[in-house]
């Protein structure tokens, strides 16, 4: 009896070390990611991550320096998560990988959108990502000024739609059509006939998504893309 009950502490020990993994500062930036993502950004302080990891705030600070360094760390995640623009590839359809890509990594992070370009000292991935865009432009006949201009252009849409996107009262079909039949009523009949023209003959209509624009729009801004290496 006496040699089972000194086994019991050794089992329970080994029972939280399984549950808790061993403090690093990749764990707290997966950690922190995964707060923001459900609570926001403002959410997440040093004290709510400390609990969060089930640690002592002070601890923390033995991986993250402070604030900024810990929204540059979980920025550099969010970047890795996007795919680089292959280079085998043609330019206009790595780019179009690569924007889809970068939309649904702020999909998944949505209070991301507004930090993405932020960060005063960025990360290896970060880093990575931007000199690949870069690459991918100039390999392909962007001059230096066109490849500015070009960059700025698509991440000003991606931003921008995402932006849009995730703050949007509705977020499939049928709560569309409850949003937009609900403006409808607030009409008065007859009044604004090209805004109920599109609710009716777009919005209302079977299998509405609003993300369907996305690509719509792509296709758009990599034609002139296409056009403003060509001018210069």
């Amino acid at each position: 009896m006496a040699k089972t009950k000194a086994q019991a502490p050794e089992q329970n020990t080994e029972q939280k070390s399984e549950a808790r993994p061993r403090l690093s500062r990749p764990f707290v930036l997966k950690t922190a990611l995964e707060v923001a993502d459900g609570e926001g950004i403002a959410a997440l302080t040093m004290r709510r991550l400390a609990q969060e990891l089930t640690v002592e705030a002070m601890s923390l600070y033995h991986h993250i320096s402070n604030k900024d360094d810990l929204q540059d760390g979980m920025i550099d995640l969010v970047f890795a998560e996007i795919d680089l623009p292959p280079r085998e590839m043609a330019w206009k359809r790595a780019l179009r990988l690569r924007s889809i890509s970068v939309r649904r990594a702020l999909i998944r992070h949505p209070w991301a959108t507004g930090l993405m370009e932020s960060r005063t000292t960025p990360g290896a991935a970060t880093l990575r990502h931007h000199d690949a865009v870069l690459g991918c432009l100039r390999e392909n006949g962007f001059s230096l000024q066109a490849s500015a201009h070009a960059y700025s252009l698509l991440d000003s849409y991606i931003y921008g739609f995402v932006l849009q996107e995730i703050n949007l009262p509705f977020q499939n079909s049928d709560q569309a059509a409850e949003v937009a039949s609900t403006m409808m009523v607030q009409m008065p009949a007859g009044e604004f006939p090209y805004l109920s023209e599109m609710v009716l003959e777009h919005v209302l209509q079977p299998g509405y998504a609003y993300a369907d624009e996305f690509e719509v729009g792509l296709e758009l801004v990599l034609d002139s893309l296409e056009r403003l290496r060509d001018a210069h």
